[in-house]
């Protein structure tokens, strides 16, 4: 089980020119979808003057793990906007970028300064590209751990057996609170050690699981 994911920990800007046509763009870390509307309203009138602002984000540790297909499917999400060019020609290939580095909880906006020359879809697609690019790696890419998190109730005549079985397994007490008859521990753990913390644990048959 992958119990951690790609994000960003700083933001990336980049700009470049093709055919007279200016590209700005803008990659951000990002924890909902809510965040992202904001940034690209934040761009849009930033840049109100630009023809065009496209964007892509994903959002979801899951966001790669099925076949690629850019619409919501549970908690993981991924949205592409064209924004007026031709379809698939600017929001598709800059979540490609996301994808092709594994990342989420990223937004990636670029915004487009006509030229007075057309690029053609094929050539719109590789700047848009190109832009994203740019900007992630101009960003920070740093791995996060998924933890995962238990609480139990031992009583205090085997609380000393949970925690050695806890710490046997790599994971952490967090917290430890007191009943009249027990002992109430907080405990994290990578999410791949999870099932093995709560086997161990079971053991213990009068070990409540909170």
């Amino acid at each position: 089980m992958a119990d951690s994911y790609l994000t960003l920990s700083s933001t990336g800007e980049s700009q470049f020119v093709e055919k007279r046509s200016r590209f700005i763009s803008y990659a951000h870390p990002i924890t909902s979808e809510d965040e992202a509307k904001e940034i690209v309203a934040a761009i849009r009138k930033k840049y109100y003057d630009a023809r065009h602002v496209c964007y892509a984000y994903a959002l979801g540790h899951d966001v790669w793990t099925e076949e690629y297909d850019p619409i919501a499917r549970g908690t993981a999400i991924m949205r592409a906007n064209d924004d007026g060019e031709p379809g698939g020609s600017a929001g598709k290939p800059i979540l490609g970028q996301i994808r092709s580095r594994n990342l989420t909880g990223v937004l990636v906006a670029v915004v487009r300064y006509f030229g007075g020359v057309k690029l053609g879809t094929g050539g719109l697609a590789v700047a848009y590209k190109t832009a994203a690019a740019e900007a992630l790696d101009a960003a920070t890419i740093e791995e996060r751990l998924i933890m995962g998190r238990l609480v139990v109730d031992v009583p205090y005549t085997e609380a000393d057996t949970a925690m050695r079985y806890i710490r046997d397994a790599g994971a952490e007490i967090t917290a430890r609170d007191y009943t009249a008859t027990s002992t109430v521990l907080t405990v994290e753990m990578r999410q791949s050690l999870e099932d093995d913390v709560r086997s161990r644990l079971s053991k213990i048959y009068t070990l409540k699981f909170l």
